[in-house]
């Protein structure tokens, strides 16, 4: 038995449907399951992606389609297969039960198309609309655990620390035990805002696997951060090994943002659109309508002094387009020349890249290769930018 490495996103919104109806409101109208699974073979060279609204009924349709005419078969070991890209089949899903302070995204992964039906079914009867993404849900946080657990999926708390649908952002005062089983959680989603040793001034984040994905509202932002993890094959029974450190599976590396670039990293005046310290009131014009930032909440709520536990590392990375002066039309050329965006980033040599696109983008991409590249902070709802 010989383990490889293969890169994985778990969280992929829809936009659209294949009778072009909204899924993901605010998501691009490009964003079709077959062009998900097409873009994450083809162009960024992705092994596994999750698609995180398979709970849509119509979505389910154009996977049962996909399967029907052979563009995909499905694993025994869980997660369907197309092209080089294995699908997991996910929800994102809206907590607000009595016992939170603001609702909470979690993300819930089903191992087989079987089982994202009868998953679906039950959701459609504690949803408004079963047809929308990240739709409010309609019972306890535990409730929902224990129907995921049932169906032997995966059970993870999304973006965590955004100031807005999150766990720790406006979810609970201290601890996700006032509101989830911490038994049933199988892993934690950093969001854009923040890195593992941010996370890890929380002690009760010890012990879980950190994941680090896009949450991608169109094709282009697929992979914009993701993990490289260990596995025999990409699967969901490897993904669950891997989550859970099992039988030599492992996330060896995770892939994001530098926690500057995140649009909620700063405190921001939500009135003058300064920066703050997080305090309740704006030191500029006085205002109340402060939008916390992720670095201030974890100031609140931390209660470690860890530096660092025993983690993979944490590669502070951007998707190919933020790269200053690399355009469309340089971004094609590079992909004719090497395949895919994951091959430009970790494979390709450095003269190989100024043979095709010069000296100054690929120095850029290889300070990206060593996680070394520089960056102005974001806040407030802004994307910080690469300088």
């Amino acid at each position: 038995m010989t383990l490889a490495s293969f890169f994985v996103d778990l969280h992929v919104h829809i936009g659209r449907d294949m009778f072009n109806k909204p899924v993901k409101i605010t998501g691009s109208k490009t964003l079709t399951l077959t062009n998900i699974l097409k873009e994450s073979s083809r162009n960024k060279g992705i092994d596994m992606v999750g698609v995180i609204d398979s709970h849509s009924p119509a979505v389910i349709l154009e996977m049962e389609e996909l399967l029907a005419n052979g563009s995909a078969t499905e694993s025994n070991d869980g997660g369907i297969y197309y092209e080089n890209v294995t699908l997991i089949l996910g929800s994102e899903i809206e907590v607000y039960d009595q016992l939170c302070n603001g609702p909470i995204h979690v993300l819930c992964f089903m191992p087989y198309l079987s089982t994202m039906k009868t998953f679906s079914k039950w959701l459609a009867t504690k949803m408004t609309n079963i047809n929308l993404s990240s739709q409010r849900y309609y019972g306890s946080g535990k409730e929902l655990q224990l129907k995921v657990k049932e169906l032997g999926g995966l059970f993870i708390p999304a973006h965590v620390f955004t100031p807005f649908k999150s766990l720790y952002g406006k979810g609970v005062k201290q601890s996700f035990t006032e509101v989830f089983d911490a038994e049933l959680i199988d892993g934690i989603e950093l969001g854009l805002s923040a890195d593992s040793k941010m996370a890890d001034q929380i002690t009760e984040l010890h012990n879980y696997t950190f994941v680090t994905n896009s949450d991608a509202h169109s094709l282009s932002k697929i992979a914009r951060e993701y993990q490289e993890i260990k596995f025999l094959e990409p699967s969901f029974k490897e993904l669950n090994w891997a989550l859970r450190g099992l039988n030599e599976r492992e996330i060896i590396t995770n892939f994001g943002m530098n926690p500057l670039l995140g649009k909620y990293h700063k405190s921001v005046c939500g009135k003058c659109l300064n920066f703050t310290d997080g305090k309740a009131k704006c030191d500029f014009c006085g205002s109340t309508k402060i939008i916390k930032g992720v670095v201030n909440r974890i100031e609140e709520i931390k209660n470690s002094t860890i530096d660092s536990l025993t983690r993979p590392p944490y590669i502070y990375q951007v998707p190919l387009e933020y790269i200053p002066s690399l355009g469309p039309k340089t971004f094609e050329k590079l992909l004719d020349h090497f395949d895919t965006e994951m091959n430009i980033i970790h494979q390709v040599p450095k003269d190989e890249l100024q043979n095709v696109v010069g000296t100054r983008i690929a120095d850029a991409i290889m300070k990206m290769r060593a996680g070394t590249l520089k960056f102005k902070s974001g806040g407030g709802g802004k994307y910080g930018k690469l300088l």
